[in-house]
């Protein structure tokens, strides 16, 4: 038997289900996605209730409702952990008895937007998988019993672990963290306090409109009010979380924004510090230079990744690294934690680097060199033209200079690099250049986007 809705196609994306609510997603597809989820999890014998939670989003509990109604209709039990941040649904796929997890969020997307991010015991879903979800929609399984629904709350039991994993802090950092009106609102305040931070929360009220800014820390413009308060109080490190607290944005004592990449430095040292040198850590390609060349002064083994959540955990696994990164502020622990991004636990265990070394993250980052560099630039491209460019770019800079070719082309020239990637999640390029100097990354950039320009695309 065939549904009757229309499901589009392109909110079926390489790691996730998003789309506009209303528009792309309404009852009626969650409640599709929620059948097919089950069917998905039948045909490779998995047994037991499925966790679902939801960020804070206004349209969350819509989604929840159609959602639970597709997996109960095909025979689930559902143990609904409530509003919660993402990364406190992949915890409980280790600390309840379920066979697998879905969380409704936007992530950092615009208010009108939400999502679903799906797990298969404590795995991702992401790429042919999140595919053939797609292709399960248009059917459905056999008659089964109705599944039931029942309730647990974690977020206590959450902080509660990662308070013992870290420990009181051994001095009280003087911090301020913004929760941007996110999930993490919810988490965060009492995390902290636990922990021993001496910390000021900026919009810790939970409001999933996000009245006072977005909540993307990749964004400068979204790091205002932080950099603000962090100098006002004085304090030794500012923390941003995004809407639903898997990404972690950092500000140092002078309002410096210290961007993914260098943070992935501060846990890369203390790791191989702790645990021994030869590890490899794992980290994106639009990442600096400064940072594989960090790595391999700790005594770790840099190695560059693809970009993309769940890209670059199937990397951890094979691997057994114990950490990971990317620019846009996912952070991975394997070690010390269950592997997957978690921007709180980030936090605290960055708090606790702090602590313990008694210096600011600018102090810490003293001896690390300052490249010049590009922020991450989104350029846009329709959809459907995005990835046939970037294998243009890859064969046309592979004849003049070394390049790396894992995730789009990095073009290395020795005295910098520059980036042409397609992002998995949006209709854009995303472009970033490093140089020695900014004359230098002036050319890098004038060479790149020349060839970007020869192919009608607009910068």
């Amino acid at each position: 038997m065939t549904t009757t809705i229309q499901i589009p196609a392109a909110i079926f994306r390489q790691y996730d289900v998003r789309g506009i609510v209303g528009r792309d997603l309404t009852p009626d597809v969650a409640t599709a996605l929620g059948r097919a989820y089950a069917q998905y999890v039948d045909k490779r014998g998995k047994k037991g209730a499925i966790a679902v939670g939801r960020d804070n989003r206004p349209s969350g509990t819509m989604l929840r409702d159609a959602l639970v109604e597709g997996l109960t209709s095909a025979g689930r039990d559902v143990v609904d952990i409530g509003v919660v941040p993402t990364p406190l649904l992949y915890w409980s796929l280790h600390h309840i008895d379920v066979s697998g997890g879905i969380q409704i969020t936007g992530s950092h997307n615009p208010p009108e937007y939400n999502g679903f991010k799906l797990s298969v015991g404590t795995t991702s879903l992401h790429g042919e998988e999140i595919q053939e979800l797609y292709r399960l929609t248009s059917t459905s399984g056999p008659a089964v019993k109705r599944g039931r629904v029942r309730e647990e709350a974690v977020i206590d039991r959450y902080v509660a672990d990662i308070v013992t994993r870290i420990g009181k802090l051994s001095r009280p950092v003087k911090a301020v963290y913004d929760c941007g009106n996110g999930a993490g609102a919810l988490v965060a305040p009492q995390l902290f306090e636990r922990l021993g931070v001496k910390a000021r929360g900026l919009f810790c009220e939970s409001d999933g409109t996000f009245p006072n800014h977005h909540p993307d820390p990749t964004v400068p413009e979204n790091l205002e009010d932080l950099i603000a308060a962090v100098r006002n109080d004085k304090g030794e490190i500012g923390i941003a979380f995004d809407g639903d607290a898997d990404r972690i944005g950092v500000v140092d004592d002078i309002g410096r924004i210290i961007w993914g990449d260098r943070v992935l430095i501060l846990y890369s040292q203390d790791v191989l510090k702790r645990t021994g040198k030869g590890q490899p850590i794992i980290f994106d390609v639009k990442c600096s230079q400064a940072l594989p060349d960090a790595i391999t002064r700790f005594g770790g083994r840099p190695v560059m990744w693809k970009t993309g959540h769940s890209l670059i955990r199937d990397k951890m696994k094979e691997l057994n690294a114990p950490i990971a990164g990317e620019m846009s502020g996912h952070m991975f622990f394997a070690e010390g934690f269950y592997g997957h991004d978690d921007a709180m636990y980030g936090a605290a265990r960055l708090l606790r680097i702090v602590a313990d070394s008694g210096h600011t993250v600018r102090e810490l980052l003293a001896d690390v060199p300052d490249f010049v560099s590009t922020p991450e630039l989104r350029i846009e491209v329709p959809e459907e033209k995005k990835f046939e460019i970037v294998k243009r770019a890859v064969a046309h800079f592979k004849r003049l200079h070394d390049v790396i070719d894992v995730d789009g082309v990095r073009v290395l020239f020795g005295d910098g690099w520059g980036l042409i990637r397609a992002s998995n999640t949006q209709p854009v390029l995303v472009a970033r250049y490093e140089a020695l100097t900014p004359q230098r990354l002036s050319e890098i950039r004038g060479e790149m986007e020349g060839w970007l320009r020869s192919q009608g695309v607009r910068v």
